[in-house]
């Protein structure tokens, strides 16, 4: 990576490094910005920037990815609007450093990432905190304010009205750990995934369009069931606080499919604090059986599958070795997670691969997930190059 760097821009001394994975949920989807709990692992698969300061009052930003150079002036960015691009990501992150006090200097930052774009593996998270710490470079943010920084980047930026668990996984990522988060106090637990299993991401190649209205109609729906339940339920404030012995007694007062959003919210909450119990009794059945409902839940009441993601946990449920599998990310498109003998890895991502080209003619990419460290800045040019 530092070689390319000195192709793009000329030179490449003084070059910093700053890595942030991209994430897989393995339960608790759509419960975030529901103030709820979510149970995700930071990936193997990252955003890297190389930045170098360029000295002359611009800001260039290169995506390998996309072959593409954007400049900046540093001068203009606090003016800057949204213009429905890529850069939209890093631009935002820098204006909320700006806002946060924090001068924006002159720089050339060369992005190259392994996290799959649309694939609800995070990649946009992964390019904002990356983004951040290379605008930062070295400057201290603690944990927390990072994170949380780059969740306003998203929403009052960019416009997807998130929760903080992408950027959150991204900054606080656990090697050999899966984390669960709680979206209101904002403390995290460490999820033992028990030996003998792995976990795979089965790319369904469809692309999600999460700045799409229906991400936005799910948040207003969420927000209208809360304002019926609090008929009944005046000290209701999100549906974090909705037990499903208050939901029952307060369903009937919600519109039929109001009824159905917050029904997944309130069950996909119970089900994260029960995934983490199984994985503390090491009981892989009940992890995978709760992985399953979750997608059905998700397919039903929140109505944010589709017929390939649907097809994927179908599939795999039937193939021996697997405990369970569910949608993970926002829906309409993108991948499915599965949990899995660690011994029957080969046998499913052959089975699954060739199911799913007979069905629609494509073949999906499959991902290992290995649980990996949260964000930081690459100790050594090696660390950078497996990202070729």
């Amino acid at each position: 990576m530092i070689e390319d760097f000195r192709k793009l821009f000329g030179r490449s001394e003084g070059v910093r490094i700053y890595r942030a994975p991209g994430r897989v949920n393995l339960i608790g989807e759509h419960t975030d910005y529901n103030l709820g709990f979510v149970c995700p692992v930071a990936l193997q698969l990252a955003t890297y920037v190389a930045c170098r300061p360029s000295g002359d009052g611009k800001l260039r930003l290169y995506s390998e990815d996309r072959r593409e150079m954007r400049e900046f002036d540093v001068s203009a960015l606090a003016g800057l609007e949204r213009a429905r691009h890529w850069t939209d990501y890093p631009i935002g992150v820098a204006r909320q450093l700006l806002a946060a006090g924090f001068e924006i200097h002159p720089a050339n930052l060369l992005i190259r990432s392994t996290v799959p774009e649309g694939s609800g593996l995070s990649s946009s998270a992964a390019l904002e905190v990356s983004s951040a710490l290379a605008f930062l470079a070295g400057r201290g943010l603690p944990p927390l304010e990072l994170a949380l920084l780059c969740q306003r980047a998203e929403r009052d930026f960019v416009g997807m009205p998130c929760g903080v668990m992408d950027q959150y996984i991204s900054v606080f990522g656990r090697r050999d750990c899966a984390v669960e988060i709680d979206c209101r106090s904002l403390e995290h637990y460490d999820v033992r995934i028990p030996p003998g299993a792995t976990l795979l991401a089965v790319n369904s190649m469809v692309k999600h369009a999460l700045a799409g209205s229906a991400y936005k109609d799910r948040v207003e729906e969420c927000a209208a069931a809360v304002k019926g339940i609090q008929a009944r339920f005046p000290e209701v404030r999100s549906l974090r606080d909705v037990s499903s012995a208050r939901f029952a007694a307060a369903s009937s007062l919600l519109p039929e499919t109001i009824a159905r959003r917050a029904r997944h919210v309130v069950t996909e909450d119970e089900r994260v604090e029960q995934f983490r119990a199984a994985g503390a009794a090491g009981d892989l059945p009940a992890m995978g059986r709760l992985m399953v409902e979750s997608h059905r839940s998700l397919q039903s009441d929140y109505e944010v599958s589709c017929p390939e993601l649907d097809f994927l946990v179908d599939r795999a449920v039937e193939i021996d070795g697997v405990f369970g599998s569910r949608m993970t990310g926002g829906g309409f498109g993108g991948c499915t997670v599965t949990l899995l003998r660690a011994e029957s890895l080969a046998r499913f991502r052959s089975e699954i691969s060739r199911a799913y080209q007979e069905r629609f003619r494509v073949t999906p990419r499959v991902y290992e997930c290995q649980a990996s460290d949260g964000a930081g800045e690459c100790a050594s040019v090696e660390t950078v190059e497996i990202a070729q």
